[in-house]
């Protein structure tokens, strides 16, 4: 032990420093990469024609009718974002949300635009009941118990609709058992097996959704999600639910929030060999914001840090509602 050692004294072999000290040098050894190419944002859609709703507690984001979507889908386009992901907001709501599936809703209308503008877009539509339910769950009640497997039906009928207006890719988010092999029944039935799936397949009854509740109209008129979302305790049935949904077709699994499950992440990039895609929800979007409005953080900074992250722990594909500023700022970096 050299207790009065001075530093001209201490040989060290391994000095990591060394690769950090410019700019230049840290990103040719960047282990983690971000691409636009690698981002969908979120859209809440309205129906319409020149309609847009500001989203108080998602600065920067609104519902839009689908002919502003459209607009929205050219710029994000133009900075090489990779998709879409649709949610619709309609305008009337039933208990059984059968608008989910309507032909003329606000999400097909937007698809059949969007496939007629031939955009270098991944068209992804969400398939849930709970934007379109009065009672604002996420499938068919009885009582006050959603049941499981009355929904099934109509979210295949959803999908089906979705699929035929344009989309490349649905994604049932309700976390009903069966879901995924429902939707490729439907699908293949109408002739669709071209359609893809991508399973919300570890989505947890998070504290997080407040926002999108808001955007979407969805917060439910009683009790919570919990009997269907998982417990966000739970590791090992994450994992149990990425099996099942493997094994009923899914062609993508999701795990959703995406920052307090980077553990699942990783867990699932190791087990599985399906892309993984990773949902930077609301109240983490809206988490960052507040901060940078206040002065906290730096929202750039922040922002790609929890998406590098996010990438690092296992996702090909990023929801997040910073796809088009952080394309931008990736677009700005390598140049």
């Amino acid at each position: 032990m050299l207790d009065t050692a001075t530093s001209e004294q201490i040989e060290l072999a391994d000095r990591p420093r060394r690769l950090r000290a410019t700019a230049a040098s840290r990103a040719l050894v960047r282990e983690t990469r971000l691409s636009p190419r690698q981002l969908v944002a979120p859209v809440f859609l309205v129906p319409g024609r020149d309609r847009r709703e500001p989203i108080p507690s998602m600065p920067g984001h609104e519902r839009m009718s689908p002919d502003l979507a459209v607009e929205y889908a050219r710029r994000l386009a133009g900075l090489h974002v990779g998709g879409l992901l649709l949610f619709g907001v309609p305008d009337r709501k039933d208990d059984l949300g059968d608008g989910a599936a309507d032909a003329d809703g606000p999400v097909p209308a937007t698809l059949r635009l969007l496939r007629d503008a031939d955009l270098p877009l991944v068209l992804i539509a969400d398939v849930c009941l709970c934007e379109y339910t009065s009672h604002g769950h996420c499938g068919v009640l009885d009582g006050h118990r959603v049941d499981n497997d009355r929904t099934l039906p109509l979210l295949a009928a959803a999908a089906v609709a979705y699929a035929e207006a344009g989309a490349n890719i649905v994604a049932p988010s309700a976390m009903m058992d069966g879901q995924v092999v429902a939707l490729r029944a439907g699908l293949d039935e109408a002739g669709l097996q071209d359609t893809a799936i991508m399973a919300y397949a570890s989505k947890h009854a998070s504290f997080l959704y407040g926002p999108f509740r808001e955007a979407a109209g969805s917060t439910p008129s009683f009790g919570d999600r919990r009997s269907y979302q998982m417990d966000p305790a739970n590791g090992r049935e994450a994992l149990r639910e990425m099996d099942l949904d493997a094994g009923e077709g899914a062609d993508f699994l999701m795990v959703k929030p995406a920052i307090t499950s980077l553990d699942l992440l990783a867990r699932a990039r190791d087990r599985f060999d399906l892309p993984l895609a990773a949902y930077q929800v609301s109240g983490e979007f809206a988490m960052v914001e507040a901060a940078a409005a206040n002065g906290w953080i730096d929202r750039r900074g922040a922002a790609l840090e929890t998406l590098t992250a996010i990438r690092r722990a296992g996702a090909d594909v990023i929801m997040t509602y910073f796809a088009e500023d952080a394309a931008r700022w990736l677009a700005e970096e390598a140049v």
